[in-house]
């Protein structure tokens, strides 16, 4: 059986991700490279205004790319209802300078009636781990449309 939330992003593969309903999601300009159902990959290129006073990328933008990927992924389960974030919980392993390109890779670990849980990881051009996150998503009594 075919997920209509997956076959509507496939063709946004390789693209800046412009249709976010997210305005932050706009701001962060990924790039969708993956996507399937569970699992969503996203690119980051760190922009000047993604750093902190030394230059590299602030701690929050990790976390908000970390937010950005794991609530795309919650959202190819294609749910009856809108799922929020519970808790964001962001390791922070490694610096990321301006122009560096972050890969975000989250997904499921656990689907729920109300709770998801959800795995992330941010990763450099090299492969090496900037950051790992861990989430929890609660069902809302929002209906998708």
């Amino acid at each position: 059986m075919s997920n209509p939330i997956v076959e509507m992003l496939r063709p946004q593969i390789g693209q800046t991700h412009r249709d976010s309903p997210s305005p932050v999601g706009k701001w962060l300009k990924g790039v969708l490279q993956d996507v399937k159902e569970g699992e969503a990959t996203m690119e980051f290129v760190v922009r000047h205004d993604m750093t902190n006073p030394v230059g590299t990328i602030h701690g929050g933008i990790i976390s908000l790319m970390c937010d950005e990927v794991i609530g795309l992924t919650a959202f190819t389960l294609y749910n009856e209802y809108h799922f929020t974030s519970v808790n964001l919980v962001v390791d922070f392993l490694a610096t990321a300078k301006e122009g560096d390109t972050l890969s975000v890779c989250a997904k499921v670990v656990r689907k729920g009636r109300t709770i998801i849980n959800l795995e992330c990881k941010v990763t450099n051009t090299t492969g090496k781990l900037i950051a790992k996150a861990q989430q929890n998503m609660v069902r809302t009594h929002i209906q998708l449309r």
